[in-house]
């Protein structure tokens, strides 16, 4: 509980809590007529008296933007009325971020050369600072994407017409890629290298915020695929909307106009007439047998292949049986070549290297090909020949993240009492 005292003591004896207490009360004094101005775009100077007047524009609160225009209120206080009323009419996005970033870090050297010289109060009082600015600046792109979707979930809560809606869409889309222009100015790699080794700072400007903006970017998306959803659909109404009116027009100039039967004209205006025509279905009459010579010339008649489909398919067949040939005779090759392997270690008195071997005899297997082979066909013994034989691999780490191993070679030896019969 004491330091609570002292901490309002404290806050109480800073000059600014005074003097922001007495604006904030003089806002609430005159709140009714301050708010009758913020709707009317200008204050009726008759609602004040002469020292009220004084006050507030002492108090940055109303000014007079011309000396021919009446008093209103500061820009500052209007944006601030309208973010607390949800009036999007004067909401407005400020999507400057590089104007934070540098704020964050000038506040950032500072907080660190204070650190340097041992201030722990003006390093409170700098860290307090920066933790304000990165929220403002969080804070601002949710504002920003609050004031988007509640333009967009209120179709026609500001506008009067369809045309002015679109207008608003478009407005909202170039507001949503400003948005998304800033996420880009931000730079985490920047911000990690700002931070160095301080926890909190790496806790305030890397992980909060990154969350923070993958949560802003999640939102921007669902927001702009509502966007475009709405103007597809305000598009087609001002597309029905554009024809009734032109129809309305020409009806009002041509008030004799009829509309005619045009499913029973025989020359159809190209506008009306939008329709393909229709193929009527034919068959073969086979009651009129003087007409067989006719349709016999038609069947002539029809273009057909000259070469035999049955002769492209046998070629077809031909070469896959071919090369599914070669591929079965290599495979009978290596397959040998490893039985050959099999016996050479069979009668040599050491182990053999697999890769040594396949060099000394220059086969022209692949080094992966050949080893795979080799390791295939002593996995394929049955277990009491397996037994006769040790094979040890001699394999790498592909990489220190993960535990791939690759074969690089195998040694095949005799075994004699769980050893190699001798040392290779």
């Amino acid at each position: 509980m004491s330091n609570i005292h002292e901490g309002k003591s404290s806050a109480q004896s800073n000059p600014l809590f005074q003097l922001g207490t007495e604006r904030l009360e003089l806002i609430g004094k005159h709140a009714e007529a301050l708010m009758q101005g913020y709707l009317q775009g200008h204050v009726d100077e008759s609602s004040f008296s002469q020292q009220a007047l004084e006050k507030l524009i002492n108090g940055r609160i109303l000014w007079r933007p011309d000396e021919q225009q009446p008093l209103s209120l500061r820009p500052n206080v209007n944006e601030l009325i309208a973010g607390l009323t949800q009036d999007e009419r004067k909401r407005q996005i400020n999507s400057d971020v590089g104007e934070h970033l540098d704020l964050i870090h000038t506040r950032v050297q500072s907080l660190q050369a204070a650190r340097q010289k041992g201030d722990y109060a003006a390093s409170e009082h700098h860290m307090q600072l920066l933790t304000e600015r990165v929220h403002d600046m969080t804070g601002q792109f949710g504002d920003a994407i609050e004031s988007l979707w509640h333009r967009l979930n209120t179709e026609f809560g500001f506008v009067s017409s369809l045309d002015d809606k679109i207008l608003e869409i478009e407005l909202a889309q170039r507001q949503l890629r400003r948005i998304l222009d800033g996420f880009k100015i931000i730079s985490f790699d920047d911000l990690i290298q700002l931070a160095g080794s301080d926890g909190g700072l790496r806790k305030l400007l890397v992980s909060q915020l990154q969350a923070r903006i993958s949560e802003h970017s999640g939102s921007l998306l669902e927001v702009q695929k509502r966007l475009v959803l709405l103007m597809a659909r305000f598009r087609h109404q001002q597309e029905r909307a554009l024809l009734v009116n032109r129809m309305s027009a020409f009806l009002r100039q041509h008030p004799n106009f009829k509309v005619g039967d045009y499913p029973n004209r025989s020359q159809v205006p190209a506008v009306i007439n939008q329709a393909h025509g229709i193929i009527a279905q034919a068959f073969v009459a086979l009651d009129r047998p003087q007409d067989s010579y006719a349709l016999a010339e038609i069947a002539r008649a029809i273009p057909r292949d000259l070469v035999p489909e049955s002769h492209s398919e046998k070629q077809t067949q031909g070469f896959a049986t071919s090369v599914q040939d070669l591929v079965a005779t290599e495979q009978k090759q290596l397959a040998k070549d490893v039985e050959d392997f099999f016996l050479y270690v069979i009668e040599s008195s050491a182990a053999i290297s697999g890769v040594d071997y396949l060099a000394e005899n220059e086969m022209p297997w692949e080094p992966e090909m050949w080893l795979f082979q080799i390791v295939a066909e002593y996995e394929g013994l049955p277990q009491q020949n397996k037994q006769s034989f040790m094979l040890e691999k001699d394999s790498a780490r592909k990489s220190p993240f993960n535990h791939l191993h690759i074969i690089q070679d195998v040694k095949l030896g005799m075994r004699f009492f769980g050893d190699f019969q001798a040392a290779s």
